[in-house]
């Protein structure tokens, strides 16, 4: 009887492992997007241009760059430059980043490099993430980028106003990061658009974020609430953007591999997506989502890159593609090189003629309106897990334990953006103590 029964959960065990070795094997990156529409240039544009802003906060001179993207260069003149932050700068609290006034396209840039694999301050920085003691404007987010991202408005916010001011009223705000970057641009979007005073007191429509193969760094309904300020890029393949294992659990399991393969065979075969999608401490890449397409399945080589563009609620890249450009998509030259290909064919007037293999969604449909059904579509995926109106969260507020920089006494008071920011940030264990 005992030997019947080992036989059957072996077998029952081999199954589910078939099941899901076929269900990764056969998935294709370019699925993930087949129903979005095409995106226009206009909305594309300003793409290639954040990416060439991040290579440059790579260089040393940009008189004498040695790693530039094109022929044509970055397209920034060293004397737009403003402020170059190095490693030492940030005093490991965020990337190194640049600032710069582009007055050609009237916007002002923050870009902000990407992890360094040999920098033990970035791992730590992803690791520092609690999401079930982290709450954000009735969502939750990453709190380590977080705290980078308040770090670095509370330094360069007077910058960033004085260069505004002096640029004009039709000067744009734009953050952009590549990775880990991209994670703390897109947070600091977002505590940027609700603290716009400290800027001169711009529009929100004034504000982009501009995030290159993003982290996962907000819940579903933070990511679509922002979807007109940020606007995530991924290419093809890129499996951080599809990571949804928490990073820290990655890290931690590099050493047993098998062991961390079990748990996500596990999860993806036992737990419904429905389940997953209402889980609202998961978190997603952030905003408006362009798709980078270059190659199709079952095809050898890269083909003719194009973009679609959605606010998906559902299918927000969900799964990781087995392929052996999962790691090579996430590559800032790459990703740069493939958006100016499919910035040149938008413009050169190229229509694809060849129909999508899903329906896809109707052109007609304005942005706003867009927008408007995904807030919908993910509030009520939020009350049905949670039989909570989203407005609780804006009943009770209470400080997050910032740790405070050396240079700064503990006697000093907070600044207004970390008042801001605070005000949008909620801890679990406070409701106990404010009743």
């Amino acid at each position: 009887m005992s030997a019947a029964c080992c036989g059957g959960l072996e077998c029952v065990l081999c199954a589910t492992c078939a099941r899901w070795a076929w269900r990764r094997c056969s998935h294709a990156g370019a699925g993930d997007s087949a129903s979005w529409p095409a995106s226009t240039a206009a909305d594309f544009t300003p793409i290639p241009r954040a990416c060439r802003a991040i290579l440059a906060a790579y260089e040393d001179d940009l008189s004498q760059p040695k790693w530039s993207p094109s022929p044509s260069g970055y397209g920034i003149r060293p004397a737009s430059v403003i402020r170059r932050a190095s490693d030492a700068d940030t005093a490991d609290r965020c990337p190194p980043y640049l600032i710069y006034l582009d007055r050609h396209n009237s916007e002002l840039v923050l870009a902000v490099r990407g992890l360094n694999l040999g920098r033990g301050a970035d791992y730590r920085l992803l690791l520092d993430n609690r999401p079930e003691a982290q709450l954000f404007d009735g969502g939750y987010v990453h709190r380590g980028l977080l705290k980078a991202a308040v770090w670095i408005l509370n330094r360069e916010a007077e910058t960033l106003r004085r260069a505004l001011k002096e640029a004009g009223p039709g000067c744009r705000l734009v953050l952009t990061g590549h990775s880990l970057g991209a994670g703390v641009a897109a947070l600091a979007a977002a505590v940027a658009v609700n603290s716009l005073d400290r800027f001169g007191g711009i529009g929100r429509e004034m504000v982009r974020c501009y995030a290159i193969a993003p982290a996962r760094c907000m819940s579903l309904n933070l990511a679509v609430k922002y979807a007109d300020v940020i606007h995530s890029v991924v290419l093809q393949d890129d499996f951080l953007a599809r990571t949804p294992t928490p990073l820290e659990h990655i890290f931690g399991s590099i050493f047993c591999l098998p062991c961390l393969l079990f748990l996500v065979c596990a999860r993806d075969t036992l737990i419904p997506e429905e389940k997953l999608l209402r889980d609202p401490t998961r978190l997603y890449a952030p905003g408006r989502m362009f798709h980078i397409v270059d190659r199709k399945s079952c095809s050898c080589g890269r083909r003719p890159p194009e973009v679609r563009t959605a606010i998906p609620v559902e299918g927000r890249f969900e799964h990781i593609v087995l392929s052996c450009n999962a790691v090579y998509d996430h590559s800032l030259v790459w990703i740069e090189r493939e958006a100016q290909k499919a910035l040149e064919r938008m413009e050169g007037g190229y229509e694809a003629m060849i129909p999508p293999t899903q329906p896809t969604i109707a052109r007609d449909q304005s942005r706003d309106r867009e927008h408007k059904d995904a807030l919908e579509k993910a509030a009520q995926l939020t009350k049905e897990h949670c039989g909570l109106d989203r407005g609780i969260y804006k009943e009770s507020y209470i400080p997050l334990d910032y740790e405070h920089n050396e240079m700064n006494s503990e006697s000093e008071s907070k600044s207004d953006l970390e008042d801001a920011a605070e005000k949008l940030l909620h801890d679990d264990k406070a409701e106990g103590l404010g009743r």
